[in-house]
């Protein structure tokens, strides 16, 4: 080979050599993608949801309570309508964890609920006929004597009518659930006996009770009513 050519041949290799290689395409990451708070939160940062009400706590009545009997201050009038008015009064045992307010507004709506004994004017001191007075199970023994309740009946003694406020706040299996209307029966029946009733049975399978038979007992194979008259029809405000 003439030397000039392999001299050319050098020179080319050397160019060749000295240039710098293509780059190489890098892939360009995609953009970091912003983060978007999702919607329920971490739980770290997570509030508790909301519980729901609480059930309603029973009450709970004590064996027994102070002793002692208040008369539940304030009057209201009997119901309208034609008869003898009875006039009465409400005690409430110290100590009972039972709004003597409240109850002796429910006496007062069952005994004039058209469906009951009479008509009552509810008096806060004497004269009075009756006096119902709301007991604990101790002190409804003692003023029950010499009946025996056990803790867990009501009586009539003599004087007042004693009312278990253990049945008050209870009520028995023989009304389920509807405690508004065992108190019905409850108040009813103790009263009846102030007034002279006695005690009655249940005059037939299937039949309403009378409200003098002892349904807190049994009723027999009666059905429950806690109301001397069930028959009459409930009239609004009276």
């Amino acid at each position: 080979m003439p030397l000039l050519a392999l001299l050319v041949l050098v020179l080319l290799a050397a160019a060749c050599a000295a240039e710098p290689p293509a780059p190489v395409p890098v892939a360009r990451s995609a953009p970091a993608a912003r983060a978007v708070p999702s919607a329920a939160p971490s739980s770290a940062q997570a509030r508790p949801a909301p519980s729901a009400a609480p059930e309603p706590v029973p009450l709970k009545v004590p064996h027994a309570a102070s002793g002692r009997y208040a008369v539940v201050r304030g009057t209201a009038p009997a119901r309208r309508g034609r008869g003898a008015v009875i006039r009465y009064l409400v005690e409430v045992e110290r100590g009972l964890p039972i709004d003597a307010r409240a109850f002796a507004a429910e006496v007062h709506r069952i005994l004039n609920d058209v469906r009951g004994w009479a008509r009552f004017q509810r008096v806060d001191r004497g004269p009075a006929r009756v006096r119902i007075a709301l007991s604990s199970p101790r002190l409804t023994i003692r003023q029950c004597l010499p009946l025996r309740t056990g803790g867990e009946l009501s009586c009539w003694n003599g004087s007042r009518s004693i009312i278990n406020a253990l049945r008050w706040a209870k009520g028995v299996p023989q009304y389920g659930h509807d405690l508004a209307a065992y108190r019905a029966y409850l108040i009813n029946h103790e009263v009846g006996h102030a007034l002279g009733h006695h005690h009655q049975s249940c005059p037939g399978p299937g039949r309403l009770a009378p409200v003098m038979v002892q349904q807190s007992k049994s009723l027999g194979r009666c059905r429950p009513n806690p109301w001397p008259h069930p028959g009459r029809k409930r009239r609004e405000g009276a």
